[in-house]
């Protein structure tokens, strides 16, 4: 059984990330180093995963209410690992880009073109924060109800010493 994603962990995760990207994109700066750019399509890739993610988590969470009559149980297991996947590649995304980010504004008025560059960081880091929300809620969804409260209610059998 996979345990729950903790949120905790993911923003620990995403700060750590998130300083070792400021560090390293820093000290390529101050050697004059040219910094890898950041796509605007990266924020739309980020959304369109964080969809499919979403929907797939939706058909399970409809077959445990009742509203979906079958579901292959490997699909709902792969679907649980995906989620947990898309929570954890969001936390490292949102610390690659928000490190990317906190660069960029930090170039502001030395860099041209660094406006631009820190609104596309600033989109794909949003981007990731969608991914590791929906992969946090698909997680929620993918959970099996816990047994019935008869069964637990029931009394063991005594034993004689």
């Amino acid at each position: 059984m996979i345990s729950r994603t903790r949120w905790q962990t993911l923003v620990a995760v995403a700060l750590v990330v998130g300083v070792v990207t400021w560090l390293l994109m820093h000290a390529m700066y101050d050697r004059g180093a040219t910094l890898p750019e950041v796509s605007w399509l990266v924020g739309g890739v980020e959304l369109v995963i964080a969809a499919v993610v979403f929907v797939m988590g939706w058909h399970v969470r409809q077959y445990l209410r009742g509203k979906r009559p079958s579901l292959d149980p490997i699909r709902a297991a792969r679907t649980a690992v995906l989620a947990k996947a898309a929570c954890y590649t969001g936390a490292l995304l949102v610390g690659w880009y928000g490190g990317q980010l906190t660069v960029r504004l930090t170039q502001l008025g030395d860099v041209a073109n660094t406006g631009q560059r820190a609104w596309a960081a600033a989109l794909a880091a949003l981007g990731a924060v969608a991914m590791l929300v929906v992969g946090l809620v698909v997680e929620a969804f993918c959970r099996i109800p816990p047994a019935e409260p008869d069964a637990e209610k029931r009394p063991s059998t005594p034993t004689h010493s």
